[in-house]
């Protein structure tokens, strides 16, 4: 049969798989991602590419195309990376890169997009018309879904989510600006607080700094998710916190989109109630016109990091 190999291209890896029609992965390849050559990031990505058709021949199917998820803005067309923050991309004709060293047609989405794509088609929100994804990383990314089809913006950048300015001359922002959602919402805001809660020596950060050896600087958001789990009340209210944060911002997302799911992903979820039922009930507080109208739902994302992976390998089928 005809198969499709979605690849998502990040900041430290390259991960891909050969997706079937109905969403099932069917083989998986990784490599470190080069971030800072982008002749080398291709040559990766030519690489796993082979080593999946390959694999996919060995079981008698053949690969019709590649979709790519990647960690940057992609023009209109669909054909240029125009900028990537963590990868050596200025302007990059991407698409036509890949289909060179390839020999296949290539799609390109942002890997957001492509991840809410996939939570759309096979995963939380195959059921719904309208859905938002809310991306909870070391920054916050989104897709949206309107009427069953991928919001892109005239420009191809749209659902920059994380960029939303929640506190006038706030927290500064990976993108240069104050105050962004993602500065208060995001695993790195996370990382900031509770490193910021030992240097200060708090006595309520004692699981923290042990966790951390004392040092702050060694804190992470998976050691934070840690101790909260462990029932450490100080790691607890970072995560509330975070979770409020996404509340409150995915309020004033709805009462733009007004959505019928709202899916968190991204590595903070991983925290699961800890994150999602502060953010539900800051969203439902602060949701417009509460009492009148149906509370959205917000659930996890099924997929986890397949997703962008997944959804980048349906919309090569759609678009090729």
């Amino acid at each position: 049969m005809d198969v499709r190999v979605g690849v998502d291209i990040g900041g430290t890896k390259i991960a891909a798989c050969v997706v079937a029609a109905d969403g099932t992965m069917l083989e998986q390849a990784q490599r470190e991602t080069p971030a800072q050559d982008a002749d080398l990031i291709a040559s990766a990505v030519a690489e796993v590419v082979a080593e999946l058709g390959g694999a996919a021949r060995d079981r008698g199917d053949e690969v019709e195309a590649v979709g790519v998820a990647c960690a940057g803005f992609i023009d209109i067309q669909g054909e240029m990376v125009v900028f990537a923050p963590n990868l050596a991309w200025r302007d990059e004709p991407l698409k036509a890169r890949l289909e060179d060293v390839t020999g296949l047609p290539v799609v390109l989405e942002n890997d957001a997009n492509a991840a809410a794509w996939g939570e759309f088609r096979f995963g939380a929100g195959r059921n719904v018309e309208d859905m938002l994804l809310i991306t909870l990383g070391t920054g916050v990314g989104g897709g949206i879904i309107v009427d069953g089809q991928l919001l892109r913006g005239a420009h191809g950048m749209g659902a920059e989510v994380g960029h939303l300015r929640v506190v006038p001359e706030g927290h500064r922002c990976g993108c240069g600006n104050k105050g962004c959602w993602e500065a208060y919402a995001s695993g790195s805001a996370l990382v900031r607080e509770a490193q910021a809660l030992v240097a200060g020596g708090s006595p309520h950060a004692g699981a923290l700094a042990d966790r951390c050896g004392g040092d702050p600087e060694a804190l992470t958001g998976t050691m934070v998710t840690q101790v909260a789990h462990a029932g450490d009340p100080a790691a607890t209210e970072l995560l509330e916190d975070i979770g409020r944060w996404t509340g409150e911002g995915a309020a004033s997302l709805a009462a733009v989109l007004d959505p019928g799911l709202i899916v968190i992903g991204g590595g903070v979820g991983a925290a699961g109630d800890l994150v999602l039922q502060p953010a539900r009930s800051a969203f439902a507080r602060q949701l417009t016109g509460r009492g009148h109208r149906e509370i959205t739902p917000v659930v996890l994302a099924e997929l986890g990091n397949r997703a962008g992976m997944i959804g980048a390998a349906d919309l090569a089928a759609r678009r090729t």
